[in-house]
C-alpha cells in the first residue's frame, strides 16, 4: 500500500480563510454558516486542495461532504461545459443529498450545473441532460456505468473522482461497477476516497486507482485520533433490552410510549419485518411510515419529505434503504432486529446525535442474537446498559405523540414552473395563514409538497382548494388520507 499517512489526528478549530479558496467562495461560506472546518474538513481540505490522492476515514455527519466538494468546485473551470468531477455514492438518497450540498457550496460561482444520475429514475431525462452539457455527475455506480455503456456520459474532462462512502459501495456488491468506471478516467485525474471505516476492498481499491494517496482519519466523536473509526459518538446514550421473539414489534411502541422522541428511525432487518412493524403502529395511533427497497422512487421520495419535514413520527427503515440519510434533529433510532454486521450497527446509530446534539440508541435482542450484541460490544469497546421493558411504563398520558406538522400534495410542480415561493405567498395571502404556520416546502417535476401545522391541515386543503396558485385552480390533499386509503 502506497499511502502516506500525511495526518492522524484532529487539528486545532481553525476558519476557512487559512484555506487557498476565493473571497467569494469565503462569503458564500460565511453566508452558508460555515464558520469553522470541522476536524475532517481542516484535515483533509489543505491536501485535496493542494491536488493530492486522499483516503479519509471518518463518519456520517462529520462534514465529509464539503470537505471533498469545495475541493472538487476548486479545480472546476466553469467555462468549460463538460463532466470535471464524478461523485460516487452507494444509493440515490445520499447522492441526493451530495447533490444540494454541492449546489449550496457552488452559490459562489457562476451557473455550475450539477447533475445526480441514480437508478430509479428513466434514463432520457438524464440522458438529455448530459447532452446539454454538465460540470459534475453524482450517481449510483450501477446507473453511472449504464451511462458510460450508452455513450452519454463522457469523462474525458475528467479531473477529480470522488467515492464517498466507499464501504457500504463494497458491502453493497459494487465493486467491479467502481472498477468499470474508474478505468475510463483520466488517469492524470485527483481520487478522493470516503469511508467510515477501512476494510481490506477499500485498501485494493486504493492500490488500483490511486497515486500514493495521503491518509486521514477523525474519530467518529470529532476527535481525531488513531483509535477506532467506529466509536459510536460520546453524546448518544445507549441502552438495550432483552425480549421474547414475540415481543419484539409491540415493544417498539413501549419504547415510543416511554421516551417519546419526536422522530425516531426503527431500523429491521428484512423488508417484511419493516411492513409489519409499520402495521402494528399505525394501529396503535402512530404515525409510521416504512423505507425499503420495494417501494418506486416516487414513493421513497415522498416518504423521505414526510419524515423530514417533520409530518411523521416513526420511519420503519432497512439498512440499505437507510444508508445516507441527514436526518436534522433525528432524537432517536431503535434497532427492532440487532444487526448482522456489528459495523451497520454504529451506521445506524449514527443517525443521531448529531451535531453535538443528544442522541438515544434503543436495542431489542432476544437470546439468539446475543452473539451479534457480542460482537458489536467488542467493536465499540464498551458494554451495552441494559434495562428491563417491563419497567418502561408510558408517559404523559400514554397516548402516541403525534407529528408537529402534516404534509399536503400538490398537483404541480417544476415542470408547472412552480417555486416554494408561490407556494407561501398563496399560503399567505389570499389563504389567509401565517409564515410560522407553514413548515418545509419541496417540488418535485410534477407535484408540490408543504408542511403545514398538523391541526391546520384541513382548513389549508379547504382554502387552497377554492383559491388560486399561480392564477390557477390546483388539486390539493393530505398525504396522511392517502395512507388511510391504503
Amino acid at each position: 500500500m502506497s499511502a502516506v499517512p500525511d495526518k492522524n489526528s484532529s487539528p486545532a478549530v481553525r476558519p476557512f480563510s487559512e484555506l487557498p479558496l476565493s473571497a467569494a467562495v469565503l462569503a458564500n461560506l460565511e453566508q452558508l454558516g460555515y464558520a469553522q472546518m470541522t476536524p475532517i474538513q481542516a484535515a483533509s481540505l489543505p491536501l485535496a486542495l493542494a491536488g493530492r490522492d486522499l483516503i479519509a476515514q471518518a463518519q456520517t455527519g462529520s462534514g465529509k461532504t464539503a470537505a471533498f466538494a469545495l475541493s472538487l468546485l476548486h479545480r472546476l473551470d466553469a467555462t468549460r461545459m463538460e463532466v470535471q468531477a464524478l461523485v460516487l455514492c452507494p444509493t440515490r438518497e445520499l447522492a441526493d443529498q451530495v447533490t444540494q450540498e454541492i449546489r449550496r457550496l457552488a452559490r459562489a460561482a457562476d451557473n455550475i450545473k450539477v447533475l445526480t444520475l441514480c437508478g430509479g429514475s428513466p434514463m432520457r431525462p438524464q440522458a438529455e441532460s448530459l447532452a446539454y452539457g454538465a460540470h459534475i455527475a453524482v450517481g449510483t455506480p450501477g446507473r453511472l456505468m449504464d451511462h458510460l455503456d450508452r455513450g452519454t456520459l463522457q469523462l474525458g474532462a475528467l479531473n477529480t473522482l470522488v467515492l464517498d462512502e466507499a464501504d457500504r459501495m463494497l458491502d453493497m456488491g459494487f465493486l467491479d461497477d467502481i472498477v468499470k468506471v474508474a478505468k475510463q478516467c483520466p488517469k492524470d485525474r485527483q481520487t478522493l476516497l470516503f469511508s467510515a471505516t477501512y476494510p481490506e476492498g477499500i485498501a485494493e481499491l486504493a492500490r488500483q486507482f490511486m497515486r500514493e494517496p495521503a491518509e486521514v482519519k477523525v474519530q467518529a466523536g470529532g476527535s481525531g485520533g488513531s483509535g477506532q473509526a467506529a466509536q459510536a459518538p460520546a453524546q448518544i446514550r445507549q441502552l438495550a433490552f432483552e425480549i421474547a421473539e414475540a415481543q419484539r414489534l409491540h415493544a417498539v411502541s413501549s419504547l415510543l410510549l416511554h421516551f417519546r422522541p419526536a422522530r425516531t428511525i426503527a431500523f429491521c432487518n428484512t423488508k417484511q419485518q419493516c411492513r409489519d412493524l409499520v402495521d402494528v403502529l399505525l394501529a396503535q395511533g402512530f404515525v409510521a411510515l416504512a423505507l425499503h427497497g420495494d417501494l418506486e422512487q416516487r414513493e421513497r421520495d415522498q416518504v423521505l419529505i414526510q419524515f423530514a419535514n417533520g409530518s411523521c413520527s416513526v420511519l420503519v427503515a432497512t439498512d440499505v434503504a437507510a444508508r445516507g440519510l441527514d436526518i436534522a434533529q433525528l432524537e432517536c433510532v431503535i434497532n427492532v432486529d440487532m444487526s448482522q454486521d456489528a459495523e451497520a450497527h454504529v451506521h445506524r446509530i449514527g443517525r443521531t446525535g448529531r451535531a453535538g446534539a443528544q442522541g438515544l440508541a434503543l436495542s431489542l435482542a432476544s437470546l439468539d442474537e446475543m452473539g451479534r450484541v457480542g460482537r458489536i460490544e467488542q467493536l465499540l469497546g464498551r458494554e451495552f446498559q441494559w434495562q428491563a421493558l417491563d419497567q418502561l411504563a408510558p408517559t404523559e398520558g400514554g397516548a402516541p405523540l403525534q407529528p408537529a406538522m402534516d404534509t399536503l400534495q400538490i398537483l404541480g410542480g417544476r415542470k408547472d414552473k412552480i417555486r416554494p415561493g408561490d407556494i407561501l405567498g398563496a399560503l399567505t395571502g389570499e389563504a389567509g395563514f401565517e409564515s410560522a404556520d407553514i413548515g418545509k416546502i419541496n417540488i418535485t417535476d410534477f407535484h408540490s409538497y408543504v408542511a403545514v401545522k398538523r391541526e391546520l391541515a384541513r382548513e389549508v386543503v379547504k382554502r387552497l382548494s377554492n383559491g388560486k396558485l399561480k392564477g390557477r385552480k390546483v388539486k390539493v390533499r393530505r398525504m396522511a388520507d392517502l395512507v388511510e386509503l391504503g
